[in-house]
């Protein structure tokens, strides 16, 4: 197979997965390492990626990858993280969920849950949680993101305010090796924000890809959150601070 046809298939594998690896990609192409790092050479030069110990990743920057290709990226991990942290959503509770695949995900499994009073900036989450009769649904106001269904600005935040909710559960963009949550809208920061200090109680969810991503703005330190969920074991310096912080990590199966 030329480089032609392995380079299209590599990047869909990175968006998928958000790293390939040499020897992964050797081992699915039946090529030699010399010539898979040639091609990740070649898509580094192109801008597409970015070269990393023993492989490459998504390109960090300023601008988020499109919501549809976040939507496609680990989506068995995302399945499984939004399973173990909707299990230890209670019923009868105000909850609110914040923009994000990795939320709606988390929304999905609160199908069968009783007596939520869901508050949300995100379409996509009200949209999910109207097929439950149970679930008392109420939006924020704010600007629309078209791109991905966020409400975001001040009026968002404003409404947010009104609120003491039992249990938040947000996601991030990125996640650095010290802790900090990241994202790209400075926007949805300041949403962000507003979120954990009117929360009694905090999780986060967010798969293994968003360690090797990175966004300009940071929203908060892990130090803020009470629960992590995520999909693989955390790099043994970042589970050393979160239990430091008692910040608890659940790695979902």
């Amino acid at each position: 197979m030329s480089q032609t046809f392995r380079h299209p298939e590599i990047l869909e594998i990175a968006r998928r997965e958000g790293k390939v690896t040499v020897d992964g990609l050797a081992q699915h192409f039946g090529v030699t390492l010399q010539t898979i790092r040639r091609d990740l050479t070649d898509l580094a030069d192109a801008g597409r990626l970015e070269r990393v110990h023993g492989g490459a990743v998504l390109p960090s920057g300023t601008t988020n990858i499109g919501y549809e290709e976040r939507r496609s990226l680990n989506p068995e991990a995302k399945r499984a993280i939004a399973r173990a942290c909707a299990a230890e959503i209670p019923d009868s509770i105000s909850l609110f969920l914040n923009i994000g695949t990795s939320t709606e995900a988390v929304a999905e499994e609160l199908m069968r849950h009783e007596n939520l009073m869901v508050v949300t900036n995100n379409m996509n989450v009200a949209n999910i949680l109207a097929g439950n009769s149970n679930c008392e649904i109420i939006v924020t106001g704010g600007q629309l993101r078209r791109a991905d269904g966020g409400l975001v600005g001040n009026l968002a935040a404003g409404t947010i305010r009104q609120f003491k909710f039992d249990l938040a559960v947000i996601g991030c963009s990125a996640l650095d090796r010290d802790g900090d949550l990241l994202d790209f809208d400075i926007q949805e920061v300041s949403v962000s924000q507003a979120i954990l200090r009117q929360s009694r109680k905090t999780f986060l969810v967010a798969d293994q890809t968003k360690l090797s991503r990175s966004a300009p703005a940071r929203i908060a330190s892990l130090a803020e959150i009470d629960t992590f969920f995520t999909d693989r074991p955390m790099p043994a310096d970042l589970a050393a601070a979160c239990a430091a912080w008692n910040t608890r990590i659940v790695v979902a199966e």
